[in-house]
């Protein structure tokens, strides 16, 4: 199971990247679940990293855009893929609006990861259409971070369901959502491809910076064989 860690600016982007972060998930946590950073951050964030030894896989979120805002979700997929992000994630909500937007984004051209926000369930039928589709990769995640973790928002069940169904289809799956050190062992469990931290390298909230000794804690705690 690999590691994805959400920054903010070069300087956080280069620290997760010096810690070995298998995933370099470009995103303002100050601007909701999956804000989005100005294209310049972004592209100057990518510059950075390839310019370094040992690249990492990036993706970057579009924003928190209302499923019903087709052409902006469109307009933003191209801007920040235009960045040369190896992935762009796209939310998801739980919305008659999906499908429509799931379709949108397979016939972009773009390496769209689709973001199911589970705060209200997963729509199986969805999530079944989009592994169908083509995309790289599915990914579990929430939109209120206060209201707990994926593991207090979702049941086990459901989240293997999701895990099962993109395995199903020979795709990329991953879960986040307010995850913390002491969900490792489930998260091994349900053995996503790779999942997804913010708040459990942070002092404070997510908003807060970085932190190299939790950062590098967590990465022991990921690279460990005990169960």
């Amino acid at each position: 199971m690999k590691m994805l860690v959400s920054v903010r600016s070069v300087e956080e982007a280069l620290l997760a990247a010096d810690a070995g972060v298998d995933f370099i998930d470009l995103k303002e946590p100050g601007r909701g679940a999956l804000g989005g950073l100005p294209v310049a951050t972004i592209a100057a964030i990518v510059a950075a990293l390839r310019g370094r030894a040992g690249e990492r896989l990036v993706s970057a979120t579009i924003g928190d855009v209302p499923m019903h805002e087709m052409a902006r979700i469109a307009r933003c997929v191209q801007e920040v893929g235009d960045c040369c992000v190896d992935y762009v994630k796209v939310g998801i909500e739980r919305s008659d609006a999906a499908r429509g937007v799931l379709d949108m984004l397979a016939a972009s051209g773009r390496p769209v990861v689709p973001v199911f926000i589970a705060d209200r369930g997963l729509e199986a039928a969805d999530v079944a259409h989009a592994c169908a589709l083509g995309f790289p990769g599915v990914m579990a995640d929430t939109q209120d971070k206060k209201s707990g973790s994926l593991f207090e928002v979702l049941p086990q069940e459901e989240m293997r369901r999701f895990v099962d169904t993109a395995r199903e289809a020979g795709v990329m799956v991953g879960l986040a959502g307010a995850l913390r050190a002491e969900h490792v062992g489930l998260l091994r469990n349900l053995a996503p491809d790779f999942a997804g931290f913010r708040t459990a390298v942070c002092i404070g909230d997510r908003s807060a910076a970085l932190d190299p000794g939790r950062l590098a804690t967590l990465m022991a705690l990921m690279r460990s064989q005990v169960p």
